[in-house]
């Protein structure tokens, strides 16, 4: 195994403090309607931070590493049903589009948030209905996600949560 560092300090503390902030949104906080709207502010915040990282951060964690393509997403996704096996040092093609999915389903949702207590349509069942609408495809984006990880690490043979945990990547030497 050889291990390369991918993921700094920045992307994992921004990915592993979203997630916890978006799963207590979606389960417990809802309910907590001021704790709630403060989880959304700093879910925005983490996420525009993110979102400068790629444009500054480190190699792997810059747009340049993963740029959003749906023919290279589809070039892979034919690939792996044809039996080929691909390892990316950043997200692999399905996984950057879902990086992007969520990066801009989590602002829809933020700002649709702020804009049903603070904006000239606060309160409407417009606004309100379309936070709705979107906290579920957050809701399904994160299924979506865990899912792609599931099944990268197992075609891949690199440990994808390890990875985000520990910020190194352990890929499997030629034979493996």
């Amino acid at each position: 195994m050889q291990r390369v560092p991918v993921w700094d300090i920045v992307v994992r503390a921004t990915h592993w403090t979203v997630a916890g902030l978006v799963i207590g949104e979606l389960t417990v906080l809802d309910e907590h309607w001021a704790v709630h709207r403060w989880a959304g502010y700093a879910v925005l915040g983490l996420v525009a931070l993110r979102l400068l990282w790629g444009l500054v951060g480190t190699r792997h964690a810059r747009f340049s590493a993963f740029p959003p393509s749906l023919s290279a997403a589809r070039a892979y996704l034919a690939g792996l049903l044809r039996g080929r096996r691909e390892r990316h040092l950043s997200h692999n093609p399905l996984g950057a589009l879902m990086a992007y999915n969520l990066w801009a389903s989590l602002i829809a949702v933020c700002v649709t948030g702020i804009l049903a207590i603070a904006g000239p349509l606060r309160g409407t069942d417009l606004v309100e209905g379309l936070h709705e609408v979107i906290a579920n495809w957050v809701t399904i984006s994160v299924v979506l996600h865990v899912a792609g990880v599931v099944f990268a690490t197992r075609t891949s043979n690199v440990n994808l949560v390890r990875a985000m945990i520990t910020g190194d990547k352990e890929i499997p030497g030629p034979g493996a």
